[in-house]
């Protein structure tokens, strides 16, 4: 990731699933790593990559604000499909779901507001 007086840039996002050990990790939940890639000055995380352990999962949350899901790699569920690597979803404000990956995956998320788990 490169800092530009504009904003970042994050290079080559399809190269991320094999450069996993270059990004700092810190648990989110049981099996669900993450590494902050920005965070605005309240400390709210806007920029991240989540990791999935294979079998995990994330209780279900509503979504504030909008929030984009870019599939790097692997897949992952919700009670809508399943998603697998190149997929980008958007979930809008008021939407609500649960999310697992049986297989494990690395995805890119973007948020307008942190989520609310019901």
């Amino acid at each position: 990731m490169v800092e530009t007086p504009f904003g970042l840039v994050l290079l080559d996002l399809a190269t991320i699933p094999q450069r996993l050990g270059e990004f700092a990790w810190e648990p989110l939940g049981p099996g669900v790593d993450l590494s902050p890639l920005y965070r605005d000055v309240a400390g709210n995380t806007k920029l991240a990559l989540l990791r999935y352990a294979p079998g995990a999962k994330v209780p279900e949350h509503m979504h504030i604000g909008i929030e984009y899901i870019q599939i790097l790699s692997g897949a992952q569920q919700d009670e809508r499909g399943v998603y697998q690597a190149g997929t980008l979803l958007m979930s809008l404000p008021g939407t609500q779901h649960s999310v697992a990956s049986p297989e494990g995956c690395v995805v890119l998320a973007v948020w307008e507001a942190p989520v609310r788990f019901v």
